[in-house]
């Protein structure tokens, strides 16, 4: 089933994270994150990620669909932190559309092994 949103939410997502980072850290969660620095947003993605896989690994899709949210909201976290833009990702992911997954893997071999 497709959605209808989208990149949008995750944008709209992005854009209160990154409206909300100059906030009281008492009064916004992603002010507090991101107020603790990359290395703990960082730390939180991985701790989120983690729980997709164990929800994944379990069988249990309720769950799962609760710690995506919490992934991609943290992910969003990351990028906001290291300056990274949604526009820059969803370009990245249009330009790996015209590949085959396995193509593409090659051609990041290549590119590594040539640095």
């Amino acid at each position: 089933m497709k959605s209808n949103l989208n990149g949008e939410i995750l944008d709209r997502l992005y854009d209160r994270i990154e409206k909300r980072k100059n906030d009281d850290p008492k009064k916004s969660y992603s002010a507090k994150l991101l107020k603790k620095g990359p290395n703990k947003v960082a730390q939180k993605f991985g701790e989120e990620a983690i729980e997709c896989l164990i929800e994944c690994a379990t069988k249990n899709p309720e769950n799962l669909i609760s710690e995506s949210a919490d992934t991609l909201y943290h992910l969003l976290a990351m990028w906001v932190i290291t300056g990274v833009s949604p526009e820059e990702v969803w370009s990245e992911l249009q330009n790996r559309e015209k590949i085959s997954g396995i193509e593409e893997k090659i051609s990041r071999k290549t590119q590594s092994t040539k640095e």
